[in-house]
């Protein structure tokens, strides 16, 4: 996430002038879990807008090119949105990375670049999509977090800490824009089938499997469900809250 990259758009076939359904912008929408929120959101209607550094986006999603450690390219983004489709009414702030070692060897950029991209880009992402949120006196925002930032894991200090944190955002979030119409909640997954899992040690897959009351690990598809249902008119009276998506492994966390 080193580094600031010029926001552009990219072909994604989707039609721009097509002004149905609500607006959703889904931040790291190339790859994993982002990439399969994006597919639900537009299978379910929605004009949606993704962010990604490499790689491509779902079709029918607008790409936009855009690191959220920097301001001037979330800020870009969100103009392009703009322009091409209107006022953003729903964010999933879902970028992220891990850089995972013990305390003892955690570095000052390890600790640092994992805090940037996981929690204050939600904020960046946050604060920008606001400004259309209050004048429209209706939006979403719906920050990925996970199982990690309330159970802890060791090697995760940083991760953990920057997960945590958003659950401090959104509620803080809540209380100043709940009034407005602006829910702003948070989902937890536990452990997902994804690239990021997939680098795990076996034997870290295997002891896991074990704690997880479903007896197995989550699809993508079982965290896509949670956000469209809080992007939804039905989800209006949740807000501040922390959805876990885990099968059960987080209880009482």
């Amino acid at each position: 996430m080193v580094g600031a990259v010029a926001s552009q758009t990219v072909s994604s076939d989707i039609e721009t002038d097509d002004k149905t359904g609500r607006v959703a912008l889904v931040t790291g929408a190339s790859k994993g879990i982002g990439r399969v929120i994006a597919t639900r959101l537009v299978a379910d209607g929605y004009r949606v807008a993704g962010t990604y550094r490499s790689g491509d986006v779902p079709e029918g999603v607008l790409g936009v090119r855009c690191d959220v450690t920097s301001v001037e390219d979330v800020d870009a983004a969100f103009a392009t949105v703009e322009a091409d489709l209107g006022p953003v009414e729903i964010v999933v702030a879902n970028a992220g990375m891990n850089r995972d070692t013990l305390l003892m060897r955690l570095g000052e950029d390890e600790w640092q670049s994992v805090i940037d991209a996981n929690l204050s880009g939600a904020y960046r992402v946050a604060k920008r999509a606001s400004r259309g949120l209050v004048r429209g006196r209706w939006g979403r925002l719906i920050f990925i977090s996970s199982v990690v930032g309330l159970y802890g894991s060791a090697g995760q200090a940083n991760y953990a800490a920057a997960k945590s944190g958003l659950v401090g955002l959104a509620r803080s979030l809540t209380r100043e824009l709940g009034g407005r119409g602006i829910t702003s909640n948070v989902i937890a997954p536990g452990f997902i089938e994804t690239d990021m899992t997939a680098e795990l040690p076996a034997e870290t897959v295997e002891r896991y499997a074990t704690l997880i009351p479903a007896g197995r690990m989550g699809v993508s598809e079982d965290v896509a469900a949670a956000v469209a249902f809080l992007a939804s008119d039905e989800a209006s009276y949740i807000n501040g809250a922390v959805l876990p998506v885990d099968g059960g492994l987080g209880m009482g966390h």
